[in-house]
């Protein structure tokens, strides 16, 4: 049975004027039937005033299709996208971040780059690096079964587009545009890229990224750029285009080349184009990986931070985690993990709903491998759970809650950090903090305030019990167990009159729920939090 094609629509720079791009998708899907996204590159905002934009920020008007942008490409716009990881702007219109990779519930898998290009450091807000480019690459192109992905956004054009093309009008694709860009293009192999920033509209002759006769058959490229909204000439700012996943074709379908495919413009006598400053060379970092379908309306988004590896003459070996002695209900790999609870999946950790939970989304971040506590934890794991942690935060933040992490490492042999949604009009952050010492007060507990910015592996060594708790603030709570201590504290505090004055669930056995309820749960905290979700570092 051939899958059914997703209906997509591509817009060049809006420059703030939502309306008429709004009231366009809205006449185009009431002539043509729904679209699935709307991709946005180029300025999304201009610099008109922001009355327009607050009535959709404030709800007033909502986007008709689920819209992703990219982010600024110049100071003046920089204020808009405030988190760098992307976030959601209005309803219905997502911020993907500064660079990344979003892979949509069908399999779809969306590059995109922020920014426009800068050689210089420090870099600019608005722009993107050498690195920025390298760290993308790497993610992807080191991988023996790369082939290419669906669909690359960028805002700037690549620099060389044209050769071999069609002509591309007054832009000349020799001085105009991004080397940076044209190397991305040249290692991702999209099907489509889509760019703006030139105020015009350019849809180049598909292109193939396979040397004839010395390569493998490889799918085509075509590039389109589009014109600005509004624009008075009538220049082309909208592009509807339907795509089926590249991971859902027939390999043959795949690589079928179009009558007009031309050679690749960034190549020459088979090798690259010069494009200017050399791109450091992808290092790969290796890193055990866990990939199983959550669900077929999970969606998953990725983005890096463009952390650099250093350099080494020996190939960098993958690092196990270690393994558990028996049976363990968490380490992911394991036939005893109830896997309809998962909600995300990262390099080194997931997200899992917690079983009979405090509320229908307290969630847990748990490592893939198998670790006892945050304190044996290796570098690249705490990378990853700080992302989650802070992603989580910007999360239950947009739904007018705080977020309380804590650890219980005593009779436990996972590691399960507790991660509770504790709506703001409950209380404030210091009611939370006085409740925990209170309560700790009155069962002789002693709970120390530690620093901000401190590393409990400082405090705990490997294999000492102990309880800790993060406030949404970054203030920390330690307790050093010395031989027993209540298994439900935290849950007691925070289930307490004080807090969410729910005590009868102080218990999490009281609170189990059927599995069907657990799955409906977990797809509902699948699609909200899908906006939020991030790359992670390869």
């Amino acid at each position: 049975m051939a899958q059914k094609p997703l209906r997509l629509l591509a817009c060049g720079d809006v420059e703030g004027k939502f309306d008429i791009l709004f009231n366009r998708v809205r006449a185009i899907q009431k002539k043509s039937g729904n679209f699935d996204l709307l991709l946005c590159v180029g300025n999304f905002f201009g610099s008109t005033p922001d009355a327009e934009w607050e009535e959709y920020k404030t709800g007033i008007k909502k986007a008709p299709i689920q819209t992703y942008v990219l982010g600024a490409n110049n100071q003046e716009t920089v204020k808009y996208f405030q988190d760098a990881d992307g976030c959601e702007l209005a309803e219905n219109i997502t911020y993907l971040g500064r660079k990344g990779i979003f892979t949509g519930s069908s399999g779809l898998q969306i590059v995109y780059l922020s920014g426009t290009e800068s050689l210089n450091e420090p870099v600019p807000g608005y722009s993107f690096s050498p690195k920025d480019v390298s760290s993308l690459r790497m993610m992807l192109c080191t991988t023996s079964q790369f082939k290419g992905v669906d669909i690359l956004l960028t805002s700037p054009w690549p620099k060389y587009v044209g050769t071999f093309g069609n002509s591309s009008g007054e832009v000349d694709t020799k001085k105009c545009g991004s080397a940076l860009v044209s190397s991305l293009a040249t290692g991702l192999k999209p099907r489509y890229h889509f760019a703006a920033l030139e105020k015009t509209y350019y849809e180049r002759l598909p292109y193939r990224n396979h040397i004839v006769l010395q390569e493998n058959a490889q799918h085509a490229t075509r590039f389109i750029a589009l014109a600005n909204v509004g624009n008075p000439e009538k220049k082309k700012y909208l592009y509807a285009f339907s795509i089926v996943p590249m991971k859902l074709m027939d390999a043959a379908e795949l690589v079928k080349q179009p009558p007009d495919v031309t050679e690749n413009p960034y190549r020459k006598s088979g090798q690259e184009v010069s494009i200017g400053k050399q791109i450091p060379a992808p290092v790969e970092e290796s890193a055990c990986q866990f990939f199983f379908d959550l669900n077929e309306n999970q969606g998953r988004k990725r983005s890096s931070t463009g952390r650099d590896s250093k350099s080494s003459p020996h190939p960098k070996q993958p690092r196990k985690p270690p393994q558990p002695p028996g049976p363990c209900w968490f380490c992911l790999a394991s036939p005893e993990v109830e896997k309809h609870l998962v909600v995300n999946i990262g390099t080194h950790c997931y997200l899992a709903l917690a079983k009979g939970g405090l509320s229908d989304d307290h969630v847990l971040i748990l490592p893939i491998g198998h670790y006892q506590s945050v304190v044996e934890l290796s570098a690249e794991v705490v990378e990853e759970v700080e992302k989650y942690k802070a992603t989580l935060r910007r999360f239950f933040k947009s739904r007018g809650k705080r977020c309380v992490v804590f650890e219980r490492n005593y009779k436990s042999h996972h590691l399960q950090l507790q991660v509770i949604p504790v709506p703001v009009s409950c209380c404030a952050t210091d009611d939370i903090k006085d409740a925990f010492i209170t309560q700790a007060q009155e069962q002789q507990i002693e709970l120390l305030e530690i620093p901000e910015h401190s590393d409990i592996k400082q405090i705990a060594q490997p294999g000492a019990a102990y309880f800790y708790v993060e406030l949404d603030t970054g203030e920390k709570l330690f307790h050093r167990i010395k031989k027993s201590f209540p298994l439900q504290f935290g849950r007691e505090v925070l289930a307490s009159e004080a807090i969410l004055n729910i005590p009868d669930k102080s218990d999490w056995r009281q609170c189990q729920i059927s599995k069907e309820d657990e799955e409906t749960l977990a797809r509902r905290f699948r699609k909200d939090f899908e906006p939020f979700d991030f790359t992670l570092d390869d």
